[in-house]
């Protein structure tokens, strides 16, 4: 089956130079303001909370506020139909969630700054959930913008321009801020993050809401479901009501298994169940197992933290080009060998002991196939929505790729002391093997480079300038 002309790249804007693109540029500036409140609403805000005072137990409850990432996909459907009065007309759905998100989140960490924990504890506790939700509700709407943007040959580079942008963000909110705490006091750290937001009001209001279409089938599908509402006691508003809602929250998922087939639905989503397990499971116990090995805490940051992230933003930024030059489908099987793969050098550097040269190579060889895992598997989920549900569908896949390997990431320690360091890094290595066998099960039954993103009359939509 040949590639569409939507699909197959721009001899233009081929290698490094996808990253030319205006969409793609302005995607670092959102990822930025999505990983931006982060850590304002987690690590930073708990090491507020304790250098005041606070009793631990209090700041135990507060850490739920981050929760609100985890059941982002409840409200997701609103943010994909629901139209916001006045911003919705003006700058369309995608942009005028963002707006409406960002200024919340601006809005509520500027009442962190203005507010004494110790003395308005409550307060504080409502501007950080206003925060956390803001953040969730944010990332659905980027999510969502991304995918829409560009054609699936430049998700790669989408993908890296906004994890490195996310990654700044991280090390602005949690380093910056600080800095920022120890130079002045807790309230100019967060009043500047604060202004720090406007780096994503100002990008949203310059960038293009992205045209996208519906395709005849959806149409259908949905007109099916008023219909036969039309048929039964529902009459008027509540009519109305529940032909939304049905079209909001069911038809996503039921436009998902339509497109794909019951079974080959439910082995992508094994897949993406599995995808990251391995790199999950082994990264909960890095930073202990750098420590019980002899690494100095300077140089777990100078050279895990620093360089790793350096790697990182590389092997994100190399899944870019060659998601763009040699489509998903190649990626996806490398990276998923590879992720699990790379594990082992963590075994060998046990074997090794506090070597730095040895810590420095399993760095690059984790950090640089974890880079090119993000972009190319945020590729693949991009590739797997309908643009008539993008944001629900979207929410659904980055809910479902982290929350088993977060579950299964709390019996790491437990692992660790009953087999030791060497077996555990083999373990998780193992633990890989599920998302390889299905990964070659998907080039058969559903080929990432031959999924149709369906838009008008089914076929896939133009790239957008």
């Amino acid at each position: 089956m040949s590639a569409s002309p939507a699909e197959r790249p721009n001899t233009e804007l081929t290698g490094l130079r996808v990253y030319l693109h205006p969409r793609v540029i302005g995607m670092a500036f959102l990822g930025f303001s999505a990983g931006l409140p982060l850590l304002l609403v987690g690590g930073t805000f708990t090491a507020w909370l304790q250098d005041l005072g606070v009793q631990l137990a209090a700041i135990g409850f507060l850490s739920w506020v981050g929760m609100a990432h985890s059941i982002k996909v409840l409200w997701a459907p609103f943010v994909d139909r629901l139209q916001l009065p006045l911003l919705t007309r003006w700058f369309g759905r995608r942009r005028a969630w963002m707006l409406l998100a960002q200024a919340v989140i601006a809005a509520s960490l500027a009442g962190m700054a203005l507010t004494d924990p110790v003395a308005h504890l409550g307060w504080v506790a409502v501007f950080a959930v206003g925060a956390a939700f803001g953040s969730a509700t944010q990332d659905v709407a980027i999510d969502a913008y991304r995918v829409e943007a560009v054609a699936r040959h430049r998700q790669g580079a989408m993908a890296a321009t906004y994890v490195f942008g996310y990654r700044v963000a991280l090390l602005t909110a949690g380093a910056g801020a600080l800095h920022l705490a120890a130079w002045g006091d807790w309230a100019v750290a967060y009043g500047a993050m604060a202004l720090l937001m406007g780096v994503g009001l100002c990008t949203t209001l310059i960038i293009r809401e992205p045209e996208v279409a519906i395709s005849q089938d959806t149409r259908q599908m949905e007109q099916r479901v008023t219909e036969y509402l039309e048929r039964t006691a529902h009459t008027g508003l509540r009519r109305n009501v529940t032909a939304w809602l049905i079209g909001a929250v069911l038809c996503p998922f039921a436009d998902f298994f339509k497109r794909f087939g019951l079974g080959t639905a439910v082995i992508i989503l094994l897949f993406i169940a599995t995808f990251r397990i391995s790199d999950i499971f082994m990264g909960v116990m890095a930073n202990p197992f750098y420590l019980d090995l002899g690494f100095t805490k300077e140089q777990i940051a100078n050279v895990a933290a620093a360089f790793g992230l350096a790697m990182t933003l590389f092997g994100a930024a190399l899944g870019g080009v060659l998601v763009n030059r040699y489509g998903i489908a190649p990626m996806l099987i490398f990276t998923a060998i590879m992720a699990p793969l790379t594990n082992l050098t963590f075994s060998w550097l046990a074997t090794l002991g506090p070597e730095l040269y040895g810590l420095v190579a399993a760095i690059v060889a984790d950090n640089v196939t974890g880079g090119l895992a993000i972009s190319v598997f945020i590729a693949y989920l991009s590739s797997l929505t309908n643009t008539a549900y993008t944001a629900t569908q979207y929410a659904l896949f980055s809910s479902l790729m982290t929350l088993p390997g977060q579950f299964m990431g709390g019996f790491t320690g437990l692992v660790a002391e009953q087999v030791g360091w060497i077996s555990f890094f083999v373990i998780s290595a193992g633990m890989g093997l599920p998302a390889i066998l299905l990964a070659a099960l998907l080039l058969r039954l559903a080929h990432p480079d031959r999924i149709r993103q369906p838009g008008k009359n089914g076929v896939e939509r133009p790239d957008p300038a």
